[in-house]
């Protein structure tokens, strides 16, 4: 495969980004962004929250139809700007380039180094796990993995999707022995009653852990340029991945549900050690704990990947640090940004401020997804007379992207009403890369 060079989507120094990386590599992107620690934990909530075996599988399934129109809709964004940035270019396009900063300012404050230092924890304690070993104290060690995978993603993106490949087979391998031991052991106790009557407002309650589940498909967006044939190959590596994802994720519930029943999921803390435990033992649980490790590692190495170019072009565009701005002249990385993401991932793990951080993220992030989203509007109407016509375009086109804001204002609503300061912090939060955008386009135009 001959390596292309390419420019990012705003002007920006030499050397500029290679497309180096194929379907399979940006599919592994979409699991890898999506698969983390959630699928083996958020059963048991959305299992709280159902009536009975059958509500709990159409939950996950209709969070995958849901997930999969916000991912039909990004593959139409990427094959019409397929530069590096994602979300980030697709908004300073089409509603400014103050929009866009702020979506880049929650990125970077709260959501993805944040999502960084939360689950780079995660992954030390069920590595702990697995090896039986009690760790005191996780945050010295999430600081070294967060170190050592923006080590690797220094060497550029061939480096970083060669480890993200490895650990994306080795999480589905996780999973699909799960699936496996889960439906060939069973073992369910039978209901002792039967199911409640439907309540739609306990099921609906219980997509919104399946959608937070789901997230993460977005990441291969912000590395649209570096995936050759991008109009073609990044669409269809959005439904390759999602597909595969969804298909994981209702085999892993029907898994639970065979060993441990509707209750018994309900009543768990851990439902993938305790199938595991039931087949093996005490080893079981030790194995599927260093599946999760896995998991949670490739969520971190992802999400370094991704958020690091989006800040690339912010500084591209003046409005963020200018060393960011340049490419490693060797290894075409955004090294300086990784740097400086990485840096505050760490003060975050080691000062455990992510936790409340993150809550307070909630519903920026479903806006800032919202907002991309809604982009593809803009670029339908002042852009029907591009000579370059979009390799994807999203079917049934108003109706599905409409369809996926209609369930973000939902989520929106339901996370207000649930936790009002927490998301008054948050819209405080966005409200603060206001004064901060005026700063820096300031300090551009001295």
């Amino acid at each position: 495969m001959s390596d292309q060079a390419v420019t990012a989507s705003a002007p920006a120094p030499v050397p500029g980004y290679l497309r180096r990386l194929g379907v399979w590599d940006a599919s592994m992107i979409v699991v890898g962004g999506v698969i983390g620690s959630g699928i083996f934990r958020v059963p048991a909530a959305v299992a709280k929250q159902t009536g009975s075996a059958g509500e709990q599988l159409v939950a996950w399934a209709l969070g995958g139809v849901i997930a999969l129109i916000g991912a039909l809709s990004y593959a139409e964004l990427g094959a019409r700007r397929p530069n590096a940035g994602g979300g980030y270019v697709y908004l300073r396009e089409a509603f400014g380039l103050i929009v866009a900063f702020v979506y880049g300012w929650n990125l970077l404050i709260v959501n993805h180094s944040g999502a960084i230092a939360a689950v780079s924890t995660v992954f030390v304690e069920y590595l702990g796990a697995a090896l039986g070993v009690n760790i005191a104290n996780p945050a010295p060690w999430a600081v070294a993995t967060i170190v050592f995978l923006t080590g690797i993603n220094w060497f550029g993106i061939r480096a970083g999707s060669l480890v993200q490949n490895i650990l994306t087979v080795l999480k589905l391998l996780a999973l699909a022995i799960l699936i496996a031991v889960g439906l060939s052991f069973g073992g369910a106790p039978a209901p002792t009653a039967p199911p409640p009557a439907f309540q739609p407002f306990s099921f609906m309650a219980a997509l919104m852990p399946v959608l937070f589940s789901y997230g993460g498909w977005y990441y291969v967006n912000d590395i649209a340029g570096e995936i050759t044939d991008p109009r073609r190959n990044l669409p269809r590596a959005l439904l390759l991945g999602m597909l595969l994802v969804a298909t994981c994720y209702v085999l892993a519930n029907a898994a639970y549900l065979a060993v441990l029943g509707h209750a018994g999921l309900a009543a768990s803390t851990a439902p993938a050690a305790d199938v595991m435990r039931a087949a093996f033992g005490e080893p079981g649980a030790r194995l599927i704990a260093l599946g999760i490790a896995i998991s949670t590692l490739g969520f971190v190495n992802i999400s370094l990947i991704g958020a690091a170019r989006v800040f690339q072009v912010m500084a591209a565009d003046g409005v963020f640090f200018r060393a960011a701005a340049p490419l490693h002249p060797r290894w075409h990385s955004p090294n300086i940004a990784l740097l400086m993401l990485a840096s505050w991932a760490c003060v975050l793990a080691l000062t455990g401020t992510f936790e409340q951080l993150l809550n307070y993220s909630t519903v920026g992030d479903w806006i800032g997804i919202a907002a991309v989203i809604a982009t593809l509007f803009w670029y339908r109407r002042a852009r029907a007379d591009d000579a370059t016509e979009p390799a994807f375009r999203v079917p049934l086109y108003p109706l599905l992207p409409i369809l996926f804001l209609v369930v973000v204002a939902w989520v929106v609503a339901t996370t207000v009403w649930q936790s009002p300061r927490d998301a008054g912090m948050g819209v405080l939060i966005t409200l603060a890369g206001i004064p901060v955008y005026w700063y820096w386009t300031r300090r551009r135009a001295a």
